[in-house]
This record gives C-alpha cells, structure tokens and sequence, in this order.
C-alpha cells in the first residue's frame, strides 16, 4: 500500500485551492491517472498542507468523493482510496454502455485524429509490454470518445467513470493481456469511423464491453477464492 507521500508531487497553493470542489477534482484526477491506488491513505493533515488547504475543506472534498465511492472513510483508521468490488464493475460498465456507445454514434464534436494518436501511443506502450502505459493510453481513448458528446455534463459524469475504472483497472495489473488485447480493438474502432459506419462503431464498442466486464468479474472472483 502507498503511503500518503504520493502527494509530494501535487502542486501547493494552487489558485482556487479554497474549494472542495477543486480538491476532489484534482485528487479525481491523480486517481484516474493511476498516481494513487486502491487502497493508498490519505492522509488529511499533510494533504492539506500540501494543497494550501484547510481541513474543513479538505473534509468537503472527500465528502464528494465518497458519495461517488472513490474513496473510502474507515472508523478509526482514516481515508483511504476505494477498492472495488464485483458490484461496482457491474454499476461502472451499466454507465459505459450507456455513454460510450452513443458518443461513437450520435457525437457531433468527434476528433478521429487525436484518437488516431491515442492509438499510436498505446501500440507502443504495447511493444514495451508496459501495462501502466497501455491502461493510461485505453482511459485516454474512451475519455476523449466521451469529448465527442460536447456536453460538460457527460463529460463530468465520464470523469467519475474513468476515476473508478482506473481502481478496476489495477485489480488486472498481474493480468497484462486484459489491456493488450484492448489496444487493437481501439484501433478497430477508429477504422470503423474513419470510413463513416458509426452505428457499426457502436455495436462493436458495446459488445467490446460486455467482454471486458465478463472478463473483470471472472478475474475478480477467482481473486477472491
């Protein structure tokens, strides 16, 4: 388990540092990029200090973040990054389905050429058989599917999303496979785009994650056996 020394990194003082909002998501963010895991505490004084924070706004901030189970208070014990479990794949790939798939169909604001680049980062973080690479490269390619709504709103929620999957993802860390074989299914899908079959786009992203579920739910069972 990290310690709370992962926040060294976090810049101090930032300018809208007084509100909880800007806390929990910069501490959303640090989540979805993989900087904290499940599991890693947070350790409310120097987390505090470190942002220019007081600890009443602090507290406002995990407030936030433990309604979207991201984090996890423990009597007694502290804050702590969430782990989750089978429920919680099941509640995270419910939403996916219902937004990735119509952002591949209907989104007006699509931008085939930075997804190309996405690709282009992911193979070779493929080639360097480098896990963190490709799960950092596959969030990066469904958040910037979701840019493609051109809603504030969807995107925020996706945020959410990508915060949890990103505590799925490294549940597959001894699994390098999961995220391997993901990596030319993207590509697939952004041929499928380029030639303008949208609606083909989307059927195969939806069934893309049924699979990835079904896979995370076998992996997170035979885990706990």
């Amino acid at each position: 388990m990290n310690s709370s020394s992962s926040f060294s990194a976090l810049p101090s003082r930032a300018p809208h540092a007084h509100t909880s909002v800007w806390a929990a998501d910069l501490l959303r963010s640090r989540i979805a990029e993989g900087e904290l895991l499940p599991g890693d505490k947070l350790s409310e004084q120097s987390l505090a200090e470190s942002l220019g924070l007081s600890r009443n706004t602090l507290r406002e901030s995990f407030t936030l973040l433990d309604s979207e189970l991201i984090i996890t208070r423990i009597p007694n014990r502290g804050v702590f990054v969430a782990s989750p479990d089978a429920d919680d794949v099941r509640e995270i790939y419910a939403v996916r389905r219902t937004i990735e798939p119509a952002c591949l169909a209907w989104g007006p604001e699509l931008d085939l050429a930075e997804l190309g680049k996405i690709i282009v980062e992911a193979r070779a973080a493929l080639e360097d058989a480098d896990i963190p690479r490709m799960a950092s490269a596959n969030q990066a390619f469904h958040q910037q599917l979701v840019r493609s709504s051109d809603s504030t709103l969807v995107q925020e929620l996706m945020g959410r999303v990508l915060a949890r999957m990103r505590l799925v993802f490294h549940a597959m860390s001894d699994a390098p496979d999961f995220h391997s074989h993901y990596v030319e299914q993207n590509a697939q899908l952004v041929q499928l785009l380029s030639e303008g079959k949208r609606d083909e786009a989307a059927a195969a992203l939806r069934g893309y994650l049924d699979t990835a579920e079904a896979e995370l739910l076998e992996h997170i069972k035979a885990a706990a056996e």
